[in-house]
């Protein structure tokens, strides 16, 4: 399995400036072949943003 440490540093990547968009998030998952839920609790301790939610709640 995929270390904490290798999700964050790809959520990093793809982050700009503090923020990520939904999308993005979504597509870490998908490359890293992790959870979105375990994408979205690293988001968090990164105290990064999240915005263009796709659902509306951010």
């Amino acid at each position: 399995m995929i270390s904490d440490e290798k999700i964050k540093e790809k959520i990093q990547e793809v982050s700009n400036e503090g923020k990520i968009t939904c999308t993005a998030a979504h597509e870490v998952a998908k490359e890293l072949d992790v959870p979105i839920g375990k994408v979205g609790q690293l988001i968090n301790q990164l105290e990064l943003k999240i915005i263009a939610c796709e659902l509306g709640c951010f």
